[in-house]
């Protein structure tokens, strides 16, 4: 759920990086990732868990972006080049629509990150790796990490400042937790940084 850098599109390949310090940052470019937003009962949920962790663990990184399933990790954009973004991830057009979503649990990547777990259903595994390959094919956008690890869809309630030390004390809570949740989407999502948070700002392809 976070993390960048890019240049003319046709001549430098944009690569999506774990993290780039903001006052390295070209004012011109702006930071965005792609994903799915869930339904709002999902939503809903995910929010009051984040809460939850900020109220009791002090941990409110999670809040700084609406509940999403990224399917494509941060990236840095020029922003005089931005309708050619808008207009590409318009064009794109999945396989499946709607995308079913199905969680069941919560799942972990130790010592930091507690999520409610997405099932790996075909129709989303596919959506991705499409996705990906689009983005790589018409506006040279590459993630180098996922060329390295296979695509893991969760929905991250906390992360970051959630210290180790307090994980292993959340995590024993949340880990038998029986939740299940259903539903489909029918668009994906471009969510842009402010500087200090993460906003949904473009639904595509247009329903």
């Amino acid at each position: 759920m976070d993390a960048y850098g890019c240049d003319a599109v046709n001549s430098t390949k944009v690569e999506s990086v774990v993290s780039l310090n903001p006052q390295q940052r070209p004012h011109n470019r702006s930071r965005f990732f792609i994903a799915l937003l869930p339904p709002p009962e999902v939503q809903a949920y995910a929010t009051k868990i984040k809460e939850y962790f900020r109220d009791r663990y002090n941990s409110q990184a999670a809040l700084r972006s609406p509940p999403h399933i990224t399917l494509q990790a941060p990236f840095e954009w020029p922003m005089q080049d931005y309708t050619q973004l808008a207009t590409t991830l318009a064009n794109f057009r999945p396989k499946h629509v709607p995308i079913p979503i199905e969680l069941s649990g919560f799942g972990a990547f130790p010592p930091r990150v507690i999520y409610l777990a997405v099932e790996h259903t075909a129709e989303l595994m596919v959506l991705q790796a499409d996705l990906s390959q689009y983005l790589a094919e018409t506006l040279d956008i590459i993630d180098l990490q996922s060329r390295t690890r296979p695509f893991r869809p969760h929905l991250t309630v906390a992360f970051r400042d959630l210290k180790p030390a307090t994980f292993r004390r959340a995590w024993p809570e949340f880990e038998s937790r029986d939740i299940k949740f259903s539903g489909s989407v029918h668009e994906l999502t471009l969510l842009i940084h402010t500087g200090k948070r993460w906003e949904t700002h473009l639904n595509f392809p247009a329903p």
